[in-house]
């Protein structure tokens, strides 16, 4: 452990899209203030960034690679049979995998961006949630195909098909918990810093796509308000939530403001520093020297 007093220290990274990409901002914090982490969660859109910071990547290389993989591309293929199925269901047979756009191109950009990378291979613990689309129970993905467990786990309702793994049909991570806290404290983590975020409302409904983007912002919010509340008051954890705020309006697909993404998350985690390192027993700079 890294950690000081060896106090396993956990980061937790919700459903936040673009968003996400605060996590860098927090972890150039913690390298900079000698602070390592023990495990890594991630849901949704922040299953990538999990993923990416437990492979050891750098800032810089995935900061790169974001720009290069989550573009407006990745939802510009519409799926004609899918819609084919809304308006025929009977004479084309719709069904369970249901979804508006074509997953070839987020498939070729997540293996462009992981490959072969599996869990076994991380250098930190990995884990990452998805939602059982048959009884709506959280999924805990913890061995086998990195990209599988991530594309399960970005199945955004409407947008993309659910994603089969095993004998499972899974969807969005945030359909049963935008900020996973739970599966860092089933790990045993002693203090869990919780990066969430507040989805944004829609400004125009004029698509089917933002109706759905507008309820799933609805729901993921006061999700993400009663799991706080719920961790607060169970208190089985040192939780830490650190919830950015963006004076920017930041859209699903603006990977062109990642530098300012990174310094709120920067800003957001220094908040957060002194208390942190009371927890973790004391300075954490002048323990990475000592």
């Amino acid at each position: 452990m890294g950690s000081l007093n060896d106090k396993k220290v956990a980061l937790v990274i919700g459903a936040g899209s673009v968003k996400c990409a605060a996590a860098l901002g927090l972890q150039n914090v913690f390298k900079r203030e000698g602070i390592e982490i023990d495990l890594v969660v991630g849901c949704s859109a922040g299953s990538m960034y999990a993923a990416l910071i437990a492979a050891g990547y750098d800032v810089d290389r995935v900061t790169d690679m974001t720009k290069r993989l989550w573009t407006r591309d990745l939802t510009s293929q519409r799926d004609r049979m899918a819609l084919l199925r809304v308006a025929f269901p009977r004479l084309f047979g719709f069904d369970a995998t249901f979804g508006m756009r074509k997953d070839a191109p987020v498939m070729r950009r997540l293996r462009e961006a992981f490959g072969d990378l599996t869990f076994e291979g991380m250098k930190i613990p990995l884990h990452i949630t998805a939602t059982d689309f048959a009884n709506g129970e959280q999924v805990i993905l913890s061995s086998g195909s990195v990209v599988d467990a991530i594309r399960a786990s970005i199945s955004i309702p409407y947008i993309f098909s659910p994603y089969k793994i095993g004998d499972r049909l899974l969807i969005d991570g945030f359909m049963s918990d935008p900020l996973p806290v739970n599966v860092a404290m089933r790990e045993g983590a002693d203090v869990i810093i919780a990066m969430g975020f507040e989805s944004p409302n829609q400004t125009k409904i004029n698509s089917v796509g933002r109706f759905s983007f507008q309820l799933s912002s609805i729901m993921t919010n006061n999700l993400l308000k009663s799991r706080f509340a719920f961790h607060n008051i169970t208190h089985h954890s040192e939780v830490i939530p650190i919830v950015p705020r963006f004076d920017q309006r930041v859209r699903l697909f603006d990977t062109d403001k990642i530098p300012y993404i990174i310094e709120v998350g920067e800003r957001a985690a220094e908040e957060q520093l002194p208390y942190l390192r009371r927890l973790l027993g004391g300075d954490a700079t002048e323990a990475a020297g000592a």
